[in-house]
């Protein structure tokens, strides 16, 4: 069986806007493996968040293949490519994304409702407690710190085991020492349940604490390397 978990192969994105067509991304090629931990780098516009959201099945491309756990993920419809996210993939992005309605142990049980899980209430709560919310769990995201917001979605995202989580600069909305701790906790969870690990940051400090860098340059990818990495 194969180790492989995401298979990029040969994407291109373009757009169409004022001026013509716009290449976002030309000819993305590469291969994840199970646990794996990478890091996607570039400058701003260099097309990441376009290629994670492809990743994804967030957004599609206008050629090539992305292979999700032996799924092309593009030859589902959209129900089925949501529904092989809900299963294999987890998110974390800069701006949190919580549920404003909803308290924090309410924004992590919704995944797992959604699954039918009958636990969701007592599996929420411990994986709060693991990232350290313990005495927070009836507080809504307005009341809570940039950091405490993010280690909600760190929990919503783990609590459902995913294969694949997918962060997008998940650190970009917190000052210095809070992201240090954030980053600190998400590679720690990472490690506790093998997930593969696909990090988009501009933040070469945590680029290096990945096993393997590619760096995106115009759309396309101009370098990938290994890096000793933390896990």
């Amino acid at each position: 069986m194969s180790d492989c978990i995401i298979s990029v192969e040969h994407v291109f994105k373009s757009v169409i806007d004022s001026t013509g067509e716009l290449d976002i991304l030309r000819d993305i090629d590469f291969k994840l493996n199970q646990r794996e931990t990478v890091a996607i780098v570039g400058a701003s516009g260099s097309g990441k968040s376009t290629l994670l959201s492809i990743i994804a099945g967030l957004d599609t491309p206008s050629r090539g293949t992305v292979t999700l756990a032996g799924q092309d993920i593009f030859a589902l419809d959209e129900d089925d490519r949501a529904a092989l996210r809900a299963q294999k993939v987890g998110f974390v992005f800069q701006s949190f994304q919580l549920l404003g309605n909803l308290t924090a142990l309410e924004n992590v049980m919704l995944p797992l409702e959604l699954a039918n899980r009958r636990d969701a209430r007592k599996a929420a709560a411990d994986m709060l407690a693991r990232v350290g919310l313990s005495q927070r769990l009836g507080h809504y995201p307005k009341v809570l710190s940039g950091g405490e917001q993010q280690r909600v979605a760190l929990a919503r995202a783990f609590v459902m085991q995913p294969a694949v989580l997918l962060a997008d600069e998940p650190t970009g909305s917190l000052d210095f020492a809070t992201g240090e701790s954030v980053m600190a906790l998400m590679f720690e969870l990472n490690r506790e349940q093998g997930t593969t690990l696909v990090l988009v940051t501009h933040d070469p400090g945590i680029a290096k604490r990945c096993r393997r860098c590619i760096t995106i340059e115009a759309g396309r990818v101009a370098k990938v390397s290994d890096v000793d990495g933390d896990q």
